[in-house]
């Protein structure tokens, strides 16, 4: 570091930099999962919705698509695609009938281990070379702006 004090538009081409850059990492990310999910049919979104599914058992559509951010029929339509590809099945809420209840298959929870393998895979590429203490700060600072974007 050189010592010298940033201006306020230096300042702000590196806050603008460094959201820049989580996005680049997230297309990344997310094309490198596609690619390796290619071959089982599926892709990232669907893999998202089937993890709520297993995390939030008895959840309805709605329930997923706040848990996915994503909207409400986006969700529906990945439910469709995982139901018609048999690695959840819908069943009727036994308080509400018009409500369906998703549950992993058992080649749903297959597809899972799968994507999470592959997920591992490309973290472990992400993070290499980045002491687990600059992860710990990272994760803090971005708690912080996320909390500031929703309040």
């Amino acid at each position: 570091m050189n010592g010298r004090v940033k201006n306020g538009t230096e300042k702000q081409s590196e806050r603008r930099q460094a959201a820049r850059m989580m996005k680049r990492i997230i297309v990344h990310f997310r094309g490198q999962m596609d690619e390796r999910l290619r071959p089982q049919g599926v892709t990232t979104a669907q893999l998202v919705v089937l993890k709520a599914v297993q995390d939030e058992p008895g959840a309805f559509g709605a329930q997923l698509a706040r848990a996915c951010h994503v909207t409400p029929q986006s969700a529906q339509a990945l439910l469709k695609s995982l139901e018609d590809g048999g690695w959840i099945i819908r069943t009727k809420d036994t308080v509400n009938d018009r409500i369906l209840i998703a549950k992993l298959t058992p080649s749903g929870m297959k597809l899972l281990e799968a994507g999470e393998k592959a997920a591992r895979v490309i973290e472990t590429k992400l993070w290499q070379g980045v002491p687990d203490s600059a992860v710990e700060a990272l994760n803090k600072t971005l708690v912080r702006c996320l909390e500031n974007l929703e309040n």
